[in-house]
């Protein structure tokens, strides 16, 4: 064998040495930077039960947008805000969404000269007697909306009841607010169509209190089903002002409320009175309930 040949049998010993090494390497760096699907194709029992979880995930947190868990959502109610630190265990959920519990006292300081009066002395209610409740119901654009009550704890469960039947068929009240945010003022209230309880006032017109006063009394959608009061003389007064147009009962409107309603059907069901009953007055967006 000549020096030539020697030669080229060494080159071809030092490739074959060279593609070896270049294998081994390759496999080792492989293994440190495996795709995704190197590792579905490796593992497929491992694969499949990570898909099968992200998809589990995925249908809870779907759940959770379109149906339950709005007591996970966070809230931008101002009762609902001040109250977040009450014990959750002092709290009374009928459904989710649906709950009613202690007044705090933060949201006891934000009431206090508005709904509630400053001077307690001569009050026929104190706050112990009051609870707040959080619910949901159907806007006037056909989407689930929050809403929050300050009312008697005599009726906190009938409402929590009640409206989650309203929100059940859809039934649709434009607002639900604490009368608070319109400093107390009834008439700021129903001409916003504002739906509200408690608030330490008198019967308009005169110096008795409202059932409002004692947080056993409700005025649902009030714009389109306004306060009616009646003169000797046969001419009547409209409150609010701007809602004269929905005083006769005879059109078919809308929001009206009449004895056919779901929102009459279910507050009547659960004992409450309507003031669209009543002979020397008409207070359509009125329900109220005695208690013992």
């Amino acid at each position: 064998m000549n020096i030539n040949q020697k030669k080229i049998i060494k080159m071809i010993a030092i490739l074959a040495l060279v593609c070896v090494g270049v294998g081994i390497l390759s496999r080792v760096l492989k293994q440190n930077s495996l795709t995704l699907e190197d590792y579905a194709n490796a593992n497929p029992e491992i694969a499949y039960q990570k898909k099968e979880t992200e998809t589990e995930e995925a249908i809870a947190e779907d759940e959770a947008d379109t149906d339950g868990s709005q007591s996970q959502i966070q809230s931008s109610l101002t009762g609902a805000l001040l109250n977040s630190a009450v014990d959750v265990n002092e709290r009374t959920e009928y459904t989710d969404g649906f709950y009613y519990e202690p007044l705090s006292d933060n949201l006891r300081r934000y009431i206090t000269g508005v709904s509630f009066p400053e001077d307690t002395d001569d009050t026929v209610i104190s706050y112990d007697d009051l609870t707040y409740v959080h619910i949901w119901h159907y806007d006037f654009n056909g989407e689930p909306a929050e809403g929050e009550l300050i009312c008697n704890k005599a009726i906190a469960q009938d409402l929590v009841e009640i409206f989650y039947e309203l929100y059940r068929n859809e039934y649709q009240i434009e607002k639900v607010r604490l009368i608070d945010e319109y400093d107390g003022d009834d008439t700021a209230s129903m001409e916003d169509n504002n739906t509200s309880c408690f608030n330490y006032r008198v019967v308009e017109g005169s110096s008795s209190l409202s059932k409002h006063a004692y947080g056993l009394a409700i005025d649902i959608n009030p714009y389109y089903n306004p306060y009616i009061t009646y003169e000797n003389d046969g001419t009547q007064t409209v409150a609010p002002v701007s809602a004269e147009v929905y005083a006769d009962r005879s059109l078919s409107f809308p929001y009206k409320i009449d004895d056919t309603d779901l929102c009459y059907k279910l507050f009547t069901q659960h004992g409450f009175i309507w003031g669209g009953d009543w002979n020397s007055v008409k207070d359509y967006q009125h329900f109220q309930k005695a208690i013992d």
